[in-house]
C-alpha cells in the first residue's frame, strides 16, 4: 500500500455498495477451473468468467453502478460515453435499463459486432476518426451542446467501485488467492479489482497486464509518473486507452504489485488456448490476463491463482483471419 485509503478517491466500501445496486441487475459469472490449465502453469487456476456477463463484459456492472447513482435531473438529460466498444454497449444497456437516453462516441474502426450490439441496445452512436481525433474532445463538444452527463470508461470513482464487485465475487467462490491477474487499458478493472483483493485476501499478489504496443500504464507503474501512449497498434481494441487516468492512476500505484506486457501473437495464442481447452469464446483484451500468466514471468507453481477473463465480445470474421 502506497497511499492511505482515506486519501484515494475509491475504497472497498464503494465497491461493497457496488455490489449491492447490481445485486440481481448485473450476472453473477462463472468462476471456471482446467485440469489442462493447471497442469500447464503447475498452479491452480480459477477463471473469473465476464465474457458471460451481460452484454459480454465486465464493463456493465461499472456502466450500471454510474447510472444507477444519477440525480434525476442528470438522469432525464441523459448520458454520452466513449469507447471503442465494451463500454459503450454497457452504457447503452444500464440506459435501456434505467430509463435513461445514451449518446456514444465509437470510432469508426471498432469491431462491428460492438457496433451493432450498441445500436441494438437503443443507443444513439456518432462515429470519429481515431487517426485524426480525440474521443475525449469530441465526447466533451457533443455533452457541452447537447447537456449530457459524461461516463467515461474507466477515470470515474462508481465505474471502478463497479468493476470491483468481479474480484468480489471470484474471492466470495474461490476463497483467499495468492496471485490475481487482471487485464489494464485504463486501469478501471485492475484498480477495482486490487481494491477487492486488499480487503479480501491481503496476502495476493495483484499484477496487470497489457498489451506491448500500449504500455503506458507499465511505464507509469514504474516510473511513478504518468505515461501515455497514442492509438496503440494492437488487437486489444479495449487496451488502446491513451493513459491511466487521475482517478485509476493512484489507485494502481496504491494496490497494484507489478504490472507486465504481452504481444499480439502471445493473445491470439491464449485465445486460441481458451477456446480450444475451456471452450469458451474470450475476445483478444479479454485474454490479456490469461496470456500474462501463460507467459510464465511470475513464479506461481504451486500457487492459486486468480485470472479475469474481461470479455467476450468477439468480432469472429477479423479473428478468424489472424488465428491460423
Amino acid at each position: 500500500m502506497n497511499a492511505p485509503p482515506g486519501s484515494l478517491p475509491v475504497s472497498y466500501a464503494d465497491v461493497a455498495d457496488a455490489a449491492r445496486r447490481l445485486a440481481g441487475i448485473a450476472h453473477r459469472t462463472p468462476v471456471l477451473t482446467s485440469r489442462t490449465v493447471d497442469e500447464r502453469t503447475g498452479a491452480q487456476v480459477f477463471f473469473k468468467c465476464e465474457n458471460f456477463q451481460r452484454m459480454g463484459a465486465f464493463k456493465f456492472r461499472g456502466a450500471y453502478n454510474a447510472l444507477a447513482q444519477l440525480s434525476p435531473e442528470a438522469r432525464r438529460r441523459g448520458v454520452l460515453a466513449y469507447s471503442s466498444g465494451n463500454h459503450a454497449q454497457a452504457v447503452a444497456l444500464a440506459g435501456r435499463l434505467l430509463g435513461v437516453r445514451t449518446t456514444i462516441v465509437m470510432p469508426e474502426d471498432a469491431p462491428a459486432v460492438k457496433l451493432a450490439a450498441t445500436r441494438g441496445y437503443g443507443g444513439e452512436v456518432v462515429t470519429y476518426d481515431r487517426r485524426a481525433a480525440a474521443r475525449e474532445a469530441l465526447g466533451a463538444a457533443i455533452a457541452r451542446e447537447r447537456g449530457l452527463t459524461v461516463i467515461p470508461p474507466y477515470d470515474h470513482p462508481h465505474v471502478v467501485a463497479g468493476q470491483g464487485t468481479a474480484a468480489q465475487e471470484l474471492f466470495d467462490e474461490a476463497g483467499a488467492l495468492d496471485w490475481l491477474f487482471v487485464c489494464c487499458g485504463g486501469g478501471g478493472l485492475l484498480s477495482g479489482c486490487a481494491i477487492a483483493a486488499a480487503q479480501l485476501a491481503p496476502g495476493c499478489k495483484v499484477v496487470g497486464v497489457e498489451p506491448a504496443a500500449g504500455d503506458d500504464a507499465t511505464r507509469s507503474f514504474r516510473t511513478r509518473t504518468l505515461q501515455t501512449v497514442h492509438n496503440p497498434d494492437t488487437i486489444a481494441d479495449g487496451a488502446r486507452t491513451p493513459s491511466l487516468g487521475t482517478v485509476t492512476f493512484p489507485l494502481v500505484l496504491a494496490y497494484v504489485h507489478d504490472m507486465m506486457t504481452v504481444s499480439d501473437a502471445d493473445l491470439l495464442a491464449a485465445m486460441r488456448y481458451l477456446w480450444e481447452r475451456m471452450k469458451i469464446v474470450v475476445e483478444p483484451t479479454g485474454a490479456l490476463a490469461a496470456a500474462g500468466l501463460l507467459a510464465g514471468a511470475h513464479d506461481t507453481r504451486g500457487r492459486r491463482i486468480g485470472v479475469v477473463i474481461s470479455g467476450g465480445n468477439v468480432d469472429l470474421e477479423t479473428i478468424c483471419g489472424l488465428i491460423t
